[in-house]
């Protein structure tokens, strides 16, 4: 059994994601290994999830945007990795060495942190009643 970080799910909330991004990063956290590799395409990933190769790529691309999903830097085809403080470990003792080691590689600068967005005023909410059209006055 891994032991998953919760460092970064307090904030999930926070993150914007879509239906379809929170789906295919349950994909990736349900496909990875002990430190957060996940070995598996993108269209593997999404159709475990049920999306169409458009929406698992917008997905993924949102993900990587909140820096939840970090792909090497060759771009290796079918290999991702979860960000330290979303990623599952063997040990209690594995992730406490991986939390304290991604703080101090963010520090450095050398890991991003993960990112949600900034608005100065949150984006309008779906409108639950479809537009009608008025008359105009006149």
């Amino acid at each position: 059994m891994l032991i998953q970080a919760s460092a970064g799910f307090g904030m999930l909330y926070r993150l914007d994601l879509t239906k379809a991004a929170m789906e295919l990063l349950s994909a990736l956290i349900e496909r990875q290994e002990p430190g957060g590799e996940v070995n598996a395409s993108q269209a593997e990933l999404g159709a475990r999830v049920g999306l169409s190769r458009n929406s698992a790529n917008t997905a993924m691309a949102l993900l990587e945007s909140r820096n939840l999903v970090l792909r090497p830097k060759d771009r290796k085809y079918r290999t991702y990795y979860l960000h330290p403080y979303v990623a599952s470990y063997a040990s209690q003792e594995d992730l406490e060495e991986a939390i304290e080691d991604a703080a101090e590689r963010i520090e450095a600068g050398e890991l991003p942190e993960i990112t949600a967005p900034l608005y100065e005023t949150a984006p309008p909410k779906r409108q639950t009643q479809p537009l009608r059209a008025v008359r105009a006055a006149g």
